[in-house]
């Protein structure tokens, strides 16, 4: 029996050892690894988590978890300390101020004893200094009574002499108890209260402001751990939630005292203002140096596609702001991932975003794909003068919603990409030669060989027109009243103009000097009376009488004869 005994002891005895330490734990169950070493660096705590599964993951958590809440305990305790602290400095103060009214009031009955008022407010004085003092004691007593409290003050205390030992300064963190006569032994007594109490207090808060740097550490590798988690699949929100709440700086501003060491404190603390001025600056370094960068790629890609000659203006202007906005767009990313912003969710959140305005900006999509295709294609150019959409004018500028163009006589019109694309587009200067196309007409009358030479003659002398292609002067068409000659001179494309209004004067000159004529549409009118004859010319009818009845008829192709008709009743 006492075998069997022994047996069932050791089975259970290793069961339990089995047990305790994780082998026959659940998931999620189990002893943390990462926990033993609060301090751990976070690039160390990153790799040691990475081979970690989720469930390894949620104990890890879990144990740092604990670690953050012990810690907050900390924190709530010593806060606890310092409004207690603070309660013993106004109940010395009152019980000061009671003395000082017993002593004045004794003062009072000592110059006047059958002054019975006198008397009475003695006794008043010396009944309010006695329950003020009782009072204090309780205050006294209910502080010496909460032991956490008084361990940390104790602990506080401490590690400020330590660090004043440290930087050879310990007599000056001593009270200095100063002699005065005129103070009896109770006031001595309760300066010497109140010197230890502020000094206390000053190092309880002290001692607050590295719990919360520790806090804030130790928030830092919990996210560490929940940040893995949650790319694992598992759920963080509570965990989340308790960081939340717990994490921050909470002041009282009743007590400006411990206000003002709270917020020096987190100016001067390596976990608080020292890091965010590091963050902060890193940040601004960081987005300053990829605002140069973007720069400077900009241009050398400026530069690069300037030689080529498959790029256009239109193209080289897309991409170099494109490229610049990018790389100013990954410095802003990197500079928020430097002030401890997670930019995952950030992410998520543009991608989105994203998503629910392309949805609401189907047309400008429709845009911003013809304005791809119109910067692949290119089918014209910054500068070119072009007619999109009924519209005439010189190319300004181009985005990948719309096209500005700037007409002949100086409008600016915006005609979207889809309305680009979807139409035909005339690229009046998109060739580097144009040719002039002229019409000029003589008479029927003239000798056209002479008007010929005449034509020839003047294109020949002009210095802008082109000689390869050779310009074309021909007889075109025999017109209604005059015989028409075709003039097609070839001139670069910027020449167009001053070469189509100096053609046009210089043949009429030529023509009026050479005594050529050129016809113009003419009507001639002629009168013709019946009763009176006619020879065409023009002729005022007879007087008729009112009832005589007229007529007007036209006759004859360009000339115009009106016949009246007219008869005696």
């Amino acid at each position: 029996m006492k075998g069997m005994m022994r047996v069932l002891l050791t089975v259970l005895l290793l069961a339990s050892g089995l047990w305790g330490n994780g082998l026959f734990a659940g998931p999620g169950k189990g002893v943390p690894v990462t926990t033993g070493n609060p301090d751990i660096p976070v690039d160390e705590l990153a790799l040691r988590l990475n081979p970690l599964t989720r469930s390894e993951l949620v104990v890890e958590a879990d144990g740092w978890q604990r670690l953050l809440q012990d810690k907050a305990q900390e924190i709530a305790t010593a806060e606890i300390g310092v409004k207690y602290q603070r309660k013993e400095l106004a109940r010395a103060d009152e019980v000061k101020a009671a003395i000082e009214d017993v002593e004045a009031a004794k003062q009072a009955a000592s110059e006047a004893p059958a002054d019975q008022e006198a008397v009475k407010e003695l006794k008043d004085a010396k009944a309010e200094a006695k329950k003020t003092v009782a009072e204090a004691k309780q205050a006294v007593a209910e502080l010496s009574a909460d032991r956490e409290v008084a361990d940390m003050a104790k602990t506080a205390s401490e590690e400020a002499r330590k660090k004043a030992q440290e930087r050879g300064t310990a007599d000056a963190e001593k009270p200095v108890e100063t002699e005065n006569p005129d103070k009896g032994v109770t006031h001595k007594k309760l300066d010497k209260f109140a010197r230890e109490k502020a000094a206390e207090r000053k190092h309880l808060l002290d001692f607050l402001t590295v719990l919360r740097a520790q806090q804030t550490a130790l928030v830092d590798r919990f996210n560490i751990v929940l940040d893995e988690l949650e790319e694992k699949g598992g759920d963080v929100k509570e965990y989340r939630q308790y960081v939340a709440a717990v994490s921050g700086v909470k002041v009282d501003i009743s007590d400006m005292e411990a206000v003002w060491a709270t917020v020096s404190g987190w100016l001067t603390s390596a976990e608080g203002g020292l890091r965010w001025l590091r963050n902060i600056s890193v940040f601004v370094v960081t987005v300053l140096a990829f605002v140069f960068l973007s720069r400077v790629v900009g241009k050398a890609l400026k530069q690069v596609l300037a030689s080529s000659p498959h790029a256009s203006k239109l193209l080289e202007d897309f991409l170099v702001v494109t490229v610049r906005r990018l790389i100013i767009a990954i410095g802003v990313l990197i500079g928020l991932a430097a002030l401890e912003v997670n930019i995952g969710p950030l992410l998520a959140v543009i991608g989105a975003a994203g998503f629910v305005i392309a949805f609401a900006l189907q047309d400008s999509l429709g845009n911003f794909a013809s304005g791809i295709l119109i910067l692949v294609f290119k089918p014209f150019d910054v500068g070119d003068v072009v007619e999109i959409a009924g519209v005439l004018g010189r190319v300004q500028s181009m985005n990948l919603l719309a096209v500005q163009i700037r007409t002949l006589d100086n409008k600016a019109v915006i005609v979207p990409n889809n309305q680009v694309w979807g139409q035909a587009i005339t690229n009046v200067t998109g060739t580097s030669t144009r040719r002039v196309d002229l019409v000029f007409g003589i008479g029927y009358g003239d000798d056209m060989q002479k008007a010929q030479n005449i034509l020839e003659e003047v294109v020949s002398s002009h210095p802008k027109i082109l000689r390869d292609p050779e310009p074309t002067i021909r007889v075109h068409e025999l017109g209604d009243s005059s015989v028409n000659f075709i003039c097609r001179p070839w001139v670069k494309g910027q020449d167009y103009w001053d070469v189509y209004w100096d053609l046009t004067r210089a043949v009429k000159e030529r023509f009026d000097a050479e005594g050529v004529s050129i016809p113009f549409p003419q009507r001639d009118v002629h009168l013709i009376t019946e009763s009176g004859g006619g020879d065409g010319n023009a002729a005022i009818p007879p007087k008729t009488s009112p009832a005589a009845a007229s007529e007007t008829r036209l006759v004859g192709g360009d000339s115009a004869d009106i016949g009246t008709e007219g008869s005696s009743a």
